[in-house]
């Protein structure tokens, strides 16, 4: 049986009896390799099947277009895939799972192996041999990256328990594409996070460890405590939390970053998390409120907690300037006067504490010099930054004086600077 053949009395047909894992297909990429294999099923191989080439480029383009190898691209699907078994073996264990869903995975993986096999040299030869062309059309090729179980078992039916595994600690859908996400009326992933590491923020070494602690808490099943992170701006706060999510990605922590002007959504967020198998660190970034701001009150809620549980894998790591997240003025108050709220006082105490309702709260202060100089010359020996550390000191101090103060985003933005200017001076050197 020839190549074309098999296409058209196997492969074609085995696709179409996919039981779980049909949706594998449902993409860009997905949907122009089914009308590729329409084009060869249907084609007639003594005419050019200008309707066979086009469906080849079609493919190739999509494909291209994810920059990923084809193999690369078809076992991504399958590791973030949504069906009944995907679901279910994120939350019962596999020894419970009923046989017939089992079973219906190995027949699933069986046949997805046969085409992550089906190499795009070997299509582009199916192809030419479908039609009167004397060439084989240029091929796309990319080197497989990922290195998961599946690219390294010669049999993918006998993975099934790892890949319940995989479910169960990285999940499906959207929570298994992207490591972070954001809150637009819906969650959205994004596509390229902050790749900042642990390692490249120091300072506040106190205030790391007691957040790694917490966040490690979270991971292994317990109740971690929401976290406010106050203190000067450019400290690394934010950066932290980022720093986080890249170090405990694959033990299945995900970031949801919420806007203060979505704020509203919180308790509606948290109920779509709460039977996720991730865990899960809603992220706000500069928190503060203003007096008539009831914005608050759905944060309260989420903190606090209401009548339904709060679920142990979601917490909240808010930043602020602020110690004193809703602001106060000196006209609030209580005097005494006729006109005062009886209770003025229990207001003004339900604002100076909204801050205590965070179970833990860490200080970041302004850096002094040593500071400042120690993040400059960990982040310049990073690099690999060839310079006498006194002329580096000098030239660190003055960019402090001439542009932000010192903290450790002065820092970065110098170390960055100074980082793309040797690049250029070397590059003119060199001409």
């Amino acid at each position: 049986m020839n190549q074309p053949t098999q296409f058209k009395y196997f492969l074609y047909p085995q696709i179409s009896s996919l039981l779980l894992y049909q949706s594998v297909f449902e993409t860009e990429v997905g949907q122009t390799f089914i009308s590729l294999l329409d084009s060869l099923y249907y084609g007639d191989k003594n005419t050019v099947s200008l309707e066979c080439l086009n469906a080849y480029g079609d493919w190739f383009k999509t494909i291209a277009n994810q920059r990923k190898s084809w193999q690369d691209y078809l076992i991504s699907e399958i590791l973030s895939n949504e069906n009944p078994f995907s679901q279910q073996a994120q939350f019962i264990p596999f020894e419970e799972l009923p046989k017939s869903l089992i079973k219906a995975v190995k027949h699933d993986l069986t046949i997805l192996q046969i085409i992550y096999n089906c190499t795009t040299k070997k299509i582009a030869k199916w192809v030419k041999n479908s039609t009167s062309i004397d060439y084989i059309p240029l091929v796309w090729e990319l080197e497989n990256i990922d290195n998961t179980f599946l690219h390294q078992s010669n049999k993918w039916e006998d993975t099934i328990e790892d890949l319940a595994n995989y479910y169960r600690q990285q999940g499906t859908g959207i929570f298994a594409q992207y490591k972070a996400l954001r809150w637009k009326n819906q969650l959205t992933g994004i596509p390229n996070p902050d790749p900042i590491k642990l390692t490249e923020i120091i300072g506040y070494e106190n205030q790391k460890e007691t957040l790694i602690k917490n966040t490690e808490i979270l991971l292994a099943g317990y109740s971690a405590l929401n976290v406010l992170l106050y203190g000067s701006r450019g400290s690394g706060k934010s950066s932290l939390i980022k720093g986080l999510l890249n170090q405990y990605y694959d033990k299945g922590l995900r970031l949801v970053e919420v806007d203060k002007s979505n704020l509203n959504a919180l308790p509606l967020i948290v109920d779509k998390l709460r039977n996720i198998s991730q865990k899960f660190i809603i992220f706000v970034d500069d928190l503060s409120f203003e007096e008539d701001d009831d914005d608050f009150k759905s944060l309260k809620v989420v903190l606090e907690g209401s009548m339904t549980a709060r679920p142990q894998n979601v917490v909240v790591y808010a930043t602020s300037n602020r110690r004193h997240l809703i602001r106060e003025f000196f006209g609030d108050r209580p005097q005494l006067s006729e006109s005062d709220e009886i209770h003025a006082w229990d207001t003004l105490h339900e604002k100076l504490s909204f801050s205590d309702r965070f179970g833990l709260t860490l200080t970041f202060e302004p850096a002094n010099q040593e500071k400042y100089l120690t993040i400059v010359n960990h982040l310049a020996q990073q690099i690999g930054l060839n310079l006498p550390q006194e002329d580096l000191e000098f030239k660190a101090k003055q960019w402090a004086t001439r542009h932000n103060g010192r903290s450790g985003r002065t820092a970065r933005q110098f170390i960055d600077f100074l980082k793309g200017e040797n690049m250029i001076n070397s590059i003119s050197q060199s001409l």
